[in-house]
C-alpha cells in the first residue's frame, strides 16, 4: 500500500458512500468515513467516537478484524464488501465473526458501534494504559495539560517524556503526527505497548532530539516537555528543527522551574503562561490527601 495514494478515486468514494447510506437506510450526513488505503490512520479511536464509520481499506494487515474485536469492538455489527466498485449484495454479521478474515484485495465497511461516544473524552483513567515502567501524571492534571496544549486534528507535536500525553494527543491530533522522545529503552517499550493497545498510528517513537533521530519526521510546531537536566539541549534541538517552535513545559521541582526560565530567557522565548495546578483526593479515610502540585510554562518565539 502506497500511504500517499489511495486505492480509491473521489468518484468512488462518493458511489460507495451513497450505496451505503441507501442499503442501511442513512442520511449521508450521519456516516463519518475514512480511508486508511491512503494513510495510516487512527481507526479504533474514530469507531469509539462516531456511531456510524465507513471504511475504505486495502490488504496488508492479516490481524485487522481479530485487532479490533481484541480492542473490545466485537460486538459492533458490520456490513462488509470488496472490490473497487459498490456493485451487488452485501455482507452483513457481528465483528466478532470476522476475526479469522484476511483482507486481500481493496474492501469497504460500514461499521456500527452502538456505544460510540460522541466526543472524545480528555483525562483516560491511568489504568488504561501500559503498566509498565512509566510512572503516568493523574487523569485531572492531564486534561489540564491537554487543554493547554490547544492542539488541532492536523498538529505535528513532539512529546518528550509525556507518555499519556503523547496517547492522549494522538487522539486529538488524528490526522497529524505525534512524535514520541523516549530516552529509556523500558519506557519506549511500554510507549509502543500503548501504541498497540489504543490501535494508534500515528505515534513514531524516537530515542532522543537529535536531528539525525528527527530528519525523516514531519517538523512540529509545538513541543511538550517534562523538563530534565535534558532541557536546554532539547530547546536548542527544537529550535533548529523549527525556529517558531512553541513549548509547554511541565516539572514538580522548584531548581528546574528556575532553570526553564533561564533557558526561556536565554533563547528568547517569551513565557506566555506560567500555572501551578493544585489538587486534593478524599481517601478511604475522608481526609484530603494534597497531590504533587506541577508547574506548566508555556512560551514561544515572538517576532
Amino acid at each position: 500500500m502506497d500511504n500517499n495514494t489511495s486505492s480509491f478515486t473521489n468518484t468512488q468514494i462518493l458511489s460507495w458512500l451513497q450505496y451505503f447510506s441507501k442499503k442501511a437506510g442513512l442520511d449521508i450526513e450521519k456516516i463519518k468515513l475514512i480511508d486508511i488505503s491512503q494513510k495510516k490512520k487512527n481507526l479504533i479511536p474514530t469507531i469509539e467516537t462516531h456511531k456510524r464509520v465507513l471504511v475504505f481499506a486495502d490488504a496488508g494487515d492479516p490481524n485487522f478484524f481479530f485487532n479490533l474485536w481484541d480492542y473490545g469492538l466485537g460486538e459492533c455489527d458490520i456490513w462488509f464488501k470488496t472490490g473497487l466498485e459498490p456493485e451487488g449484495n452485501v455482507s452483513i454479521c457481528k465483528l466478532s465473526e470476522m476475526i479469522n478474515v484476511d483482507i486481500t484485495e481493496p474492501s469497504v465497511m460500514l461499521i456500527f458501534n452502538p456505544n460510540a461516544r460522541s466526543s472524545y473524552k480528555i483525562g483516560l483513567q491511568n489504568d488504561t494504559f501500559s503498566q509498565g515502567s512509566v510512572r503516568y501524571v493523574a487523569s485531572e492534571i492531564r486534561s489540564i495539560i491537554v487543554n493547554k496544549l490547544h492542539l488541532d486534528d492536523q498538529d505535528t507535536i513532539c512529546i518528550i517524556s509525556g507518555e499519556s500525553i503523547a496517547v492522549e494527543s494522538a487522539m486529538i491530533a488524528n490526522d497529524g503526527e505525534i512524535i514520541a522522545v523516549e530516552y529509556n529503552k523500558h519506557d519506549r517499550f511500554s510507549m509502543e505497548e500503548n501504541i498497540t493497545k489504543f490501535g494508534l498510528t500515528n505515534v513514531s517513537i524516537v530515542s532522543d532530539t537529535s536531528r539525525n533521530s528527527m530528519k525523516s519526521l514531519p517538523v512540529p510546531s509545538l513541543s511538550f516537555i517534562v523538563a530534565t537536566e535534558r532541557f536546554e539541549e532539547e530547546v536548542q534541538n527544537l529550535l533548529k528543527i523549527n525556529p517558531q517552535m512553541k513549548f509547554v513545559v511541565y516539572t514538580l521541582e522548584l531548581d528546574i522551574l528556575s532553570n526553564i526560565l533561564a533557558v526561556f530567557e536565554k533563547y528568547h522565548i517569551t513565557r506566555t503562561e506560567v500555572i501551578q495546578i493544585a489538587m486534593s483526593k478524599l481517601n478511604r479515610k475522608n481526609v484530603f490527601e494534597a497531590k504533587p502540585a506541577p508547574w506548566i510554562i508555556s512560551g514561544e518565539i515572538i517576532d
